[in-house]
């Protein structure tokens, strides 16, 4: 028996109609009758396709605000039925159910509908495809003799397919359509029971109110696509792959323009700078090495905070990857070249600036767009622990001014950067910083002490007159005095600790503006 399967009958139904009018005029040069349902069927009637309404096929009209349209026995027998096997064929033939060859559907859309801010409960509950899902799993349940298109990204494949075998898929083509169907229909069910699941209390579906929302689901459900094996993970004896949402966004969902492929602690380091990047909205540019900064800036213009960035500290900038906020121009990659990075992620790269980059053809170059701040997943053995984004911002009006001394308008200018990429250090953490710039970062040290030793230790441009931040509270004074011995006339930290009197004390003993944020920023 040939592995080939003439399509004969398809029947599309879209949400999303990018490209679906072009696969199905495909469909109809090879004598494919095309069935359809609302808003699909106008759409390919005024491209000026023959389409039959669904309503023809199974004699029954939509009804219910089009919450039944594909529910009925000639849609699911036309699907199900296994052709060769005879008491199907008996069956289907005594109820007059025609085949359907190819069914096209992508669902409604959910999980958008989920996002929006304040959304209605009964608009969620209207935005859950009850039809859609039903007819991919008949469909990808016989395989064998229908195929199931539920990606836009599918159909120039298979438009090529049909072209090459005169109308025909094959059963290698059927069975990936199935498993990605069913990956499907698992990832729709799965954002609907994590949403729903975080509603204790439902209100009336025509209540225009958003329904109370849950910090965290009663299940944890993960459900990502594979994108993309790994040639291996932290080290070479270790396995790895990426998983993504499918958005396009954030470092899983970014464009790799040029270089080599992306390992995993590109991807890793990569998202650590671009996160920081994001902190800033003026031009920033950041170093990481190891997921920690190395260097990170910002500036008039991406150029002048990259040279800065990189003056931070040059040595360990080799080899390590960049974050940029900001489109790079040509100028920016003339003195990136000069500099041995394994990556950089910006929002764009002009053509000179890709041109100037081509000569370094390991140099992996990534276009990448912000995504949503989502909560925090981190494993342990036997379970995972959630917790919400570490979003916090603290703001000039919320700090408080402890010392006698309050900092100068440089120094909280400095106080402010230093603690935004404190944020994004290691603990215990101490950040020096000096005219939007960092000097010094004493990163995952045991002690906060030595992380403030660390941090001076590690500077190549002057401490004198810098501010330092520290990712939470100092617990004695020790700590403080090596920041000052450093050269720091100011510091930003959380306060809290049972001995801030004293370390306030020593600040001011010290002549130290001291800052409290209220806030802690540990990051394990």
């Amino acid at each position: 028996m040939s592995t080939e399967k003439r399509i004969r009958r398809a029947l599309l139904s879209v949400t999303d109609k990018t490209g679906v009018v072009e696969f199905a005029q495909a469909l109809a040069s090879f004598d494919v009758e095309l069935v359809s349902t609302g808003g699909t069927a106008r759409a390919l009637r005024e491209a000026g396709l023959a389409v039959k309404d669904i309503s023809d096929l199974t004699g029954f009209p939509e009804m219910l605000d089009g919450r039944v349209k594909t529910l009925h026995p000639k849609v699911h027998g036309g699907l199900l039925y296994i052709r060769g096997n005879k008491e199907h064929e008996a069956a289907v033939a005594a109820h007059g159910i025609e085949p359907i060859d190819m069914v096209v559907v992508n669902l409604y859309a959910f999980e958008k509908t989920a996002a929006q801010p304040g959304v209605a409960f009964g608009h969620l509950i209207e935005n859950i495809d009850i039809g859609g899902p039903s007819m991919v799993r008949s469909a990808a349940k016989n395989f064998s003799d229908v195929a199931i298109v539920t990606r836009v990204a599918d159909y120039p494949a298979l438009i090529e397919e049909l072209k090459a075998t005169s109308g025909s898929l094959s059963r290698e083509t059927r069975w990936r359509l199935a498993r990605q169907a069913f990956a499907t229909t698992a990832a729709y069910d799965t954002a609907i029971a994590n949403t729903l699941d975080r509603i204790s209390q439902a209100p009336e579906p025509e209540s225009p109110a958003a329904p109370d929302v849950a910090a965290f689901p009663s299940t944890l459900r993960i459900n990502l696509p594979l994108a993309q094996s790994l040639r291996y993970g932290e080290n070479p004896h270790q396995r790895a792959a990426l998983y993504a949402d499918g958005s396009g966004l954030g470092i899983a969902g970014a464009h790799q323009i040029q270089g080599k492929e992306l390992s995993f602690n590109n991807l890793v380091d990569l998202d650590a700078c671009w996160e920081l990047a994001g902190e800033f909205d003026e031009p920033a540019v950041i170093i990481v090495k190891h997921t920690n900064p190395c260097g990170a800036a910002t500036g008039p213009t991406i150029l002048a905070a990259y040279q800065k960035a990189l003056a931070a500290d040059p040595v360990s900038a080799f080899g390590g990857v960049i974050g940029i906020n900001r489109e790079v121009d040509a100028d920016v990659a003339e003195e990136i070249a000069k500099l041995f990075v394994e990556a950089i992620a910006a929002p764009a790269f002009t053509a000179e600036a890709r041109e100037r980059f081509a000569a370094k053809k390991n140099l992996r170059l990534v276009e990448i767009h912000s995504a949503p701040q989502r909560p925090v997943v981190k494993h342990v053995s036997g379970g995972l622990l959630l917790q919400d984004a570490d979003t916090g911002r603290v703001t000039e009006a919320e700090l408080k001014v402890v010392t006698w001394r309050p900092p100068s308008t440089e120094e909280l200018r400095g106080l402010l950067f230093a603690w935004r990429v404190c944020k994004h250090v290691k603990s215990n953490a101490i950040v020096y910083a000096k005219d939007g710039q960092t000097l010094g970062v004493g990163a995952g040290q045991m002690s906060r002490v030595d992380a403030a030793r660390f941090g001076a230790m590690k500077a190549v441009l002057p401490l004198k007159g810098s501010v330092a931040a520290s990712d939470a509270f100092f617990p004695f004074p020790d700590g403080l005095e090596a920041v000052a011995e450093a050269g720091a006339t100011a510091v930003i930290q959380p306060g809290g600790s049972v001995r801030d009197d004293e370390v306030i004390a020593a600040a001011d003993r010290l002549g130290m503006a001291m800052v409290f944020t209220g806030v802690r920023h540990f990051r394990h």
